[in-house]
């Protein structure tokens, strides 16, 4: 039984992540592959001994809306029907790690929606590089289009 190969890609707004998108997308094309698009959201506080990890703001039905529109908008209408989307709750870094068990490749963009601007990898692109189970491949926005 043959296998289709699947890739992974991170999906969080940014233009990076945006133009992993449509990396991950040519490259299924070329190896015959499915794309699944993930989005992790976490509640803050999660992760610390803080106060008790609330966000009421939070609308997961309106999250999964805006990542399927997004995809959309990236890829357009033909473009988006062949991607599965899927938002995930834990830390992005995570997320995507566990998801790439048992995938042919993982893709990301090298800078989300955080941090440090001189940074040449995000936190996010760093940790996928180093733990995940697969190929991983970040793509960075000031790379020359194809």
């Amino acid at each position: 039984m043959d296998r289709v190969p699947r890739i992974v890609v991170g999906v969080d707004g940014s233009p990076s992540s945006q133009a992993a998108l449509r990396w991950a997308v040519r490259y299924a094309g070329l190896v015959g592959g499915k794309v699944e698009a993930v989005s992790a959201w976490e509640v803050p506080g999660m992760a610390s001994w803080s106060a008790p990890a609330v966000d009421t703001d939070f609308d997961e039905a309106q999250a999964e809306r805006g990542l399927v529109e997004e995809v959309r908008a990236v890829l357009g209408e033909e473009g988006s029907s062949l991607v599965h989307e899927r938002l995930v709750r834990g830390n992005a870094a995570e997320v995507l790690v566990d998801s790439a068990e048992g995938t042919e490749m993982l893709v990301v963009g090298s800078r989300g929606h955080g941090g440090f601007h001189r940074a040449l990898l995000g936190s996010v692109s760093q940790q996928v590089a180093q733990h995940a189970p697969c190929p991983v491949t970040i793509i960075r926005t000031d790379a020359p289009a194809e």
